[in-house]
């Protein structure tokens, strides 16, 4: 092999170790953020009460949206409270939604959060920035009788 073709191919391989860093890097850095919107969501609702944060979480614009993470407010019986992609499902009761594998995710999510604090959970769904159904890792936080979500996709 010529010395030319040793360093293309030890290119392609450096390429393939820094795309795939990367690519974990970008993971995690979902994770962070889904964490610290769920974060700030809460810390906005005990500090300016239920419909004030609702509203809020639910606006096209502002501090609990960007373009990959928004904030979704269920009550424990699957009532939207407040949706951060789509104002339509507010006031909407999804307990029976399911996912594109007929995966019934809000139930899991509401029945998750009557037993735990705060956790993970992973389903399918609707990516906004690409319009394109996607994995997505779900972090979510039970506060009082709602639990509040924001995932990142995978």
């Amino acid at each position: 092999m010529s010395k030319l073709s040793t360093f293309a191919v030890i290119g392609c391989f450096a390429s393939l170790i820094v795309a795939g860093r990367t690519a974990a890097m970008d993971m995690h850095d979902g994770k962070a953020q889904a964490v610290a919107m769920v974060k700030r969501g809460i810390a906005y609702i005990k500090a300016h009460g239920n419909d004030e944060a609702y509203a809020a979480f639910t606006g096209r614009k502002g501090e609990f949206r960007d373009a990959q993470h928004y904030l979704v407010v269920y009550r424990l019986d699957g009532m939207v409270l407040a949706h951060g992609q789509n104002r339509k499902m507010v006031g909407k009761n999804l307990i029976y939604l399911r996912d594109v594998n007929g995966d019934p995710f809000i139930r899991k999510t509401v029945d998750l959060a009557q037993e735990r604090e705060a956790f993970w959970m992973n389903h399918k769904f609707t990516n906004p920035a690409t319009r394109k159904v996607a994995p997505m890792q779900m972090y979510c936080e039970r506060l009082e009788q709602s639990v509040i979500c924001s995932g990142h996709f995978m």
